[in-house]
């Protein structure tokens, strides 16, 4: 919705078809210009198609923002329980995912010598957080990816930085966080209230403009000050 707001022409990429139609048609209600497509970041074909689709539609990418990750679902565990097949979906989709749409999308930025991609880590390894142990080793993961890509692809003048969010509330809940544990949270955090992805789109947005042009493979924690870097 940020990037529609600033006249950006937003391809929506998501697994649920019924959540992007309904980004689609928000955006549109806006006035601005949305491009729903369905596509699964842990299937090589399936975001080839999407890439193919992109360039045959607009001709280029800007801004690639990896976003999509297996979290709100899981369950809270020592890793000792954690089932061998739960470990390896999560690193697929987190890490494999985010690859393989940084090597689809690349392409397509270099082409025109300017590109922004915004890899979303977490804030959970940072602090490593306990009981996520697949998770939190995944986002470490992707950090390790931007410092590489970024030093691969500056030369193509795409920059490629971290974002790594606190706990935020979106529409999935998380049933293995209790209230306590949410009020906890919140009490450890220089700015005490809840986080929303409206504290991430600042960040996002100054990552995809003109002004971060001399920004790269850096890693940006957006959690209220629960954790320093």
């Amino acid at each position: 919705m940020r990037f529609a707001a600033g006249g950006h022409r937003v391809v929506a990429m998501d697994i649920q078809e019924d959540a992007l139609n309904g980004v689609a048609e928000a955006i549109k209600a806006t006035g601005g210009q949305c491009v729903p497509l369905a596509a699964d970041v842990g299937s090589e074909a399936s975001v080839a198609q999407a890439a193919g689709r992109v360039d045959q539609t607009f001709g280029r990418c800007d801004v690639l923002v990896n976003n999509a990750a297996i979290f709100s679902t899981i369950k809270m565990r020592p890793f000792e329980q954690l089932p061998l097949e739960e470990w390896m979906r999560v690193m697929h989709v987190n890490v494999t995912g985010t690859f393989l749409m940084t090597r689809a999308f690349a392409p397509l930025m270099k082409r025109h010598r300017w590109g922004r991609i915004i890899n979303v880590s977490s804030a959970a390894f940072v602090m490593g957080r306990p009981n996520y142990l697949h998770y939190t080793t995944s986002k470490a993961a992707v950090v390790g990816m931007t410092r590489s890509l970024a030093r691969e692809l500056g030369s193509d003048g795409i920059t490629v930085n971290a974002l790594l969010p606190g706990a935020t509330d979106t529409e999935i809940p998380r049933e293995t966080v209790t209230p306590e544990q949410k009020r906890q949270q919140i009490a450890m955090r220089c700015i005490q209230r809840e986080e929303g992805p409206q504290d991430l789109e600042g960040v996002v947005s100054f990552l995809a403009s003109e002004d971060s042009a001399f920004v790269t493979g850096q890693s940006f924690v957006v959690d209220g000050g629960y954790c320093f870097l």
